[in-house]
């Protein structure tokens, strides 16, 4: 399959470049991918979106025949590693692993970044979802969403919730809660998730929109309650826990996305050629299977898809930060 893949983009780059009296070699050779690849991760080795880059690169390197080295550039909440997909030649040989935080939250919190989240990238597929779940101290006494947003409102700003920082998702996730069931939170912005767990455990902190991965021991162990899933669906983890839509509030979505992105003018063969392989490899029952143990569900999207998703998600996030005038600390 990868070999007709191959040729089938070899036709196409031919026939897309016939003519061309200053076509880039190595964007525009039939033979791509004839050298090694690189797949930049913007986080550090271990971190979630690693792990999610490591499995998709192990496939690819087989599926094409060609190394995809991993490439871990951390730093500036990712944003140096995705600036270097950015400024990367658009050849199909430098790959990137976006997320939320890289191409959502941190134009919000930096509107000085060096790239541009739309414009500088050439949207692949989107690979990774893994969903928020807000949960809750068990001795808070609200059995669910109703009757927390009841006792909000019964307690104006006396209840609080922690996040791992200014224009986190988790964050902004508080923010879209108190929007829309009219009630005003005391937000706790932590530098250690670590620590904010702890408190939110020993009750010196209410709630938290926290991430599933981190969040399901701690509800199966009793030590945390679960209120609502920001997801369209319900998760497998927690198939008891209705989303926010099915707990009153519609609309309410809110996950920490994971996705493959190249280079802007990355030649659209190659674009189709990596979104079908790494599709495939996302349904694979065994890529499946060891996300869901870290609780990020795989998914694949088009292109056309991931790019409406990122202006969608920029358009909600940054206008609702404006609302609530949170700006960089």
């Amino acid at each position: 399959m990868a070999f007709m893949m191959r040729f089938a983009l070899a036709l196409a780059l031919t026939a897309a470049t016939a003519g061309a009296a200053s076509a880039q070699p190595a964007a525009t050779d039939a033979k791509w991918p004839d050298r090694p690849l690189r797949f930049i991760v913007p986080l550090p080795a271990g971190a979630a979106a690693d792990t999610v880059a490591r499995m998709i690169g192990q496939r690819l390197s087989v599926r094409l025949g060609q190394p995809v080295i991993i490439e871990n550039r951390a730093g500036a909440s990712g944003s140096i590693g995705t600036d270097a997909v950015a400024k990367a030649a658009p050849d199909g040989y430098t790959l990137g692993l976006a997320t939320s935080t890289t191409h959502i939250t941190a134009p919000i919190l930096n509107p000085k970044l060096p790239y541009d989240p739309v414009k500088d990238f050439a949207p692949v597929a989107i690979v990774g979802i893994s969903p928020y779940v807000l949960v809750i101290n068990p001795n808070l006494p609200a059995k669910n969403v109703a009757e927390l947003i009841a006792l909000a409102k019964a307690k104006p700003k006396t209840l609080s919730y922690s996040s791992v920082g200014n224009a986190s998702q988790a964050h902004l996730s508080g923010e879209l809660f108190s929007h829309m069931a009219g009630v005003t939170l005391n937000h706790i912005p932590y530098k250690s998730s670590t620590q904010a767990v702890i408190d939110l455990t020993e009750g010196r902190i209410d709630m938290q929109f926290g991430i599933l991965g981190t969040s399901l021991a701690l509800v199966r162990g009793g030590k945390l309650r679960a209120l609502a899933t920001t997801t369209e669906q319900r998760t497998e983890d927690l198939p008891d826990v209705p989303t926010m839509a099915e707990a009153g509030l519609p609309g309410f979505e809110a996950s920490l996305v994971f996705a493959v992105v190249l280079p802007a003018a990355t030649p659209a063969p190659i674009v189709t050629l990596l979104n079908r392989e790494i599709s495939d490899i996302m349904a694979a029952p065994e890529v499946k299977r060891a996300l869901a143990a870290q609780a990020i569900y795989a998914t694949s999207s088009t292109p056309a898809e991931l790019g409406a998703r990122i202006r969608k998600e920029i358009e909600l996030w940054s206008g609702l930060a404006k609302k609530a005038g949170i700006r960089a600390e």
